[in-house]
């Protein structure tokens, strides 16, 4: 399998918590599992794959450190690059802005010339509306560890099997 780094934005550790679980699924080493504040060109450059995951705040926007990591993204340039994004958020409280910010990762990632694979059906989710719904597909795994954490780790589990049929 390719060589893949899973990068995360997280302000309370519940997208960090993820951010390892889709690590350890996809055989990640640990150093290849970091904080979107470690993020550098040299980061990018090293890998042939890119897992980017953040938590949704505000009115949809993605987790503050994120804003640096986009740059670096954009500057550095994905060209040649996979890119597949995951998100938290509220569906019930939030449930007009659900995992929204993945919407902004996917954005910027695609922008900066990445090839995007793990598009979810929104089939199965309860929410309002989120940006990052587009004709009827999440543009990444969205998850609510809030109100649908019994259902976190099979998503997880059928978003790895279909990641990994797009990166042999």
């Amino acid at each position: 399998m390719k060589n893949i780094c899973v990068i995360y934005g997280s302000s309370t550790g519940t997208c960090q918590g993820l951010a390892e679980k889709i690590g350890q699924q996809l055989s990640v080493q640990d150093d290849g599992i970091m904080d979107v504040q470690n993020l550098s060109s040299d980061v990018v450059n090293k890998y042939d794959v890119l897992i980017l995951g953040t938590s949704t705040w505000g009115a949809g926007e993605m987790q503050d450190d994120w804003y640096d990591g986009v740059k670096v993204l954009k500057q550095t340039g994905l060209q040649g690059k996979t890119v597949a994004v995951f998100g938290c958020g509220d569906s019930e409280s939030y449930s007009d802005t659900f995992c929204g910010g993945m919407a902004e990762l996917y954005n910027a990632a695609k922008e900066a010339g990445a090839k995007m694979i793990g598009h979810v059906s929104a089939d199965g989710y309860t929410y309002d509306d989120s940006e990052a719904v587009v004709d009827g597909e999440f543009v990444g795994l969205a998850l609510d560890e809030v109100n649908e954490d019994d259902k976190t780790d099979s998503r997880i589990a059928a978003w790895v099997e279909d990641l990994k049929k797009n990166l042999d």
